[in-house]
């Protein structure tokens, strides 16, 4: 009786076993989130399975798969039971000698032949070949040639043997040469179809062997549970390597409008392995692969004797970096857009919708895009912003003679940039490049974009205001400065010049500022500086002077 039961029980299981049904379901990809680093891809696919449990194994994805990432959603009166990520190794197919096509025996007895006949006209350019060599082996060898015998005593005889010998020889190389392309030529067209033959003969001698492809097919495979028969569609998503983007921006600024533009543009790259074809493409400044977690501070201890580097000492911070968000939303009204004849080419940043998240920002784009797997950069239009910004003028004649304008952006920490490169573009021309990094502590982000050459600044040393005398231990230098600044412009300008005065933590050496032009001064850093509006055709100048106090007999350097 337990034997009975024991075996009921067994062929149970095994029917059991047995009833798990394999569904292979090609997927395809419709939308990528690319982030800094990595990329989030989702695919689709369309399963029709029996009752019971089926295993839907999917196919088409990345090999480069974060396994622990995957995601499955599925529409259908089911039940998901487990997911799981494998590698599946195809086998080769055998086939019986039968089963060889025809097609493949005729192409054999076709080479064969094409091999015979091409052997022949190898062989009859050959001779012709060492027919013409043998032809240039005599004439030069004559005893005319080689100037013997009574050739020698007579000139014409010597000029004709000359002629003759320059003509045939011309003759025979040029027959050689083409004799040689062709033989080559052949020898180029057995070799490729003496390869053609011998895999064709290794695909007859291996009785049909069909060989497949080395490389591992990537597999999701889905374990599911129904009651009945059910047809639906499955969504899923994973995590890769091998992808993600760079931001870059460009500033175009106009002066005359006092405005300032930024395009955030994205260099996306992938080398996933698969094609993203005809994808809908999310740009997220999340990096997936970079440590959440926050650092913690332990207890530190300090004694005599203890050699501690300032490496050691430093909380490693660079492993909780976080990238913040990006530029807020610009809506397009397409109701403004009426006249055919004044309408502007769209920009792909005018399809972008922004989604904030806590600590990230995703841009979506309602564009198609296509980007291969090749690890060649994609450029993709993001967003552009105006920026509230102002022009102003700066000058550190004390460094540099010249005179930048500089734009002044404020209120940065809205839009919540990447720090990254950016292309300066001033008036429509080309400037430079510059680096912007919004994540800086101050509130105005000051953007220099070039040298003005029509307002013209210049700082001299007042010699005849130098004093240098010795007061009982203590040596006085006074120092006297003149700042000229002159505008060719037609218009005012706001303009910020600065200089500074010596500071020091020496006791022993005073420092006194005599006169600061009526400038700004801040003792803790020397810095001195004035700030005016410079019409236009103005000429203004500034005087400034201080003085420095020291031992007489200890030098002391001031530049």
């Amino acid at each position: 009786m337990k034997k009975s039961l024991l075996f009921a029980c067994l062929l149970l299981s095994t029917s059991w076993l047995n009833a798990t049904e394999k569904e292979i379901v090609k997927s395809s990809l419709t939308e990528v989130t690319v982030f800094a680093q990595g990329a989030q891809l989702h695919h689709k696919a369309s399963y029709t399975i029996k009752p019971g449990v089926t295993e839907i194994i999917l196919e088409g994805i990345s090999s480069y798969i974060d396994a622990k990432s995957i995601q499955v959603k599925a529409t259908g009166d089911l039940v998901i039971l487990d997911t799981k990520y494998s590698l599946f190794y195809p086998q080769p197919i055998n086939a019986t000698p039968d089963a060889i096509p025809y097609k493949i025996k005729r192409d054999i007895q076709v080479l064969e032949d094409s091999l015979r006949n091409i052997g022949y006209d190898i062989q009859e350019i050959t001779d012709e070949i060492n027919v013409l060599n043998a032809s240039k082996a005599i004439i030069s060898g004559n005893g005319a040639i080689r100037g013997q015998g009574k050739v020698n005593d007579s000139i014409n005889l010597l000029k004709m043997a000359v002629e003759y010998y320059s003509v045939k020889m011309n003759e025979i190389n040029k027959k050689l040469l083409a004799l040689e392309k062709r033989k080559q030529e052949k020898l180029d067209r057995k070799s490729g179809m003496e390869v053609r033959l011998q895999v064709l003969r290794n695909y007859q001698q291996n009785n049909g062997l069909i060989q497949t492809p080395n490389n591992p097919i990537p597999r999701i495979t889905v374990t599911v549970s129904c009651k009945e028969a059910v047809a639906g569609k499955m969504s899923f998503s994973y995590l890769v390597t091998n992808a993600g983007w760079t931001p870059l921006y460009d500033l175009r600024s106009d002066a005359t409008t006092g405005k300032l533009n930024l395009t955030y543009k994205a260099q996306v790259y992938q080398n996933t392995g698969l094609d993203w074809n005809d994808i809908k493409l999310n740009i997220s400044t999340n990096n997936p692969f970079v440590n959440k977690t926050k650092p913690t501070l332990n207890p530190w201890y300090i004694d005599y004797n203890i050699y501690r580097t300032q490496e050691k000492e430093k909380l490693r911070l660079e492993d909780v970096k976080f990238i913040p968000q990006s530029a807020f939303n610009m809506g397009y009204n397409f109701e403004q857009r009426n006249s055919v004849d004044d309408m502007e080419a769209l920009t792909a940043d005018q399809f972008t919708t922004t989604v904030h998240h806590l600590i990230s920002a995703e841009f979506k784009i309602d564009l198609p895009y296509t980007i291969k797997s090749n690890n060649e950069q994609h450029m993709v239009l993001v967003k552009t912003i105006d920026l509230e910004t102002k022009f102003k003028y700066f000058a550190v004649p004390k460094m540099d003679a010249s005179v930048y304008l500089v734009a002044q952006m404020t209120k940065l920490d809205d839009l919540q940039l990447v720090p990254a490169k950016a292309n300066i573009f001033f008036d429509g021309s080309y400037i430079g490049e510059t680096f912007i990094d919004p994540t800086t502590m101050e509130d105005t982000l000051n953007l220099s974009l070039g040298k003005d050459p029509n307002i013209v600044i210049k700082r001299t040393l007042l010699k005849k205001e130098l004093k240098d005398k010795i007061v009982g231990d203590k040596r006085e230098r006074t120092f006297a400065y003149n700042i000229e600044v002159k505008s060719l412009k037609s218009s005012a300008i706001d303009l910020i010049i600065q200089d500074q005065f010596p500071i020091t933590q020496n006791a022993d050496i005073t420092i006194e500022a005599l006169d600061m032009g009526k400038g700004r001064f801040d003792k803790n850093t020397g810095l001195l500086e004035w700030s005016f509006n410079l019409k236009a055709k103005e000429t203004r100048l500034i005087d400034y002077s201080y003085k420095v106090k020291h031992d007489k007999d200890k030098p002391l350097e001031i530049q």
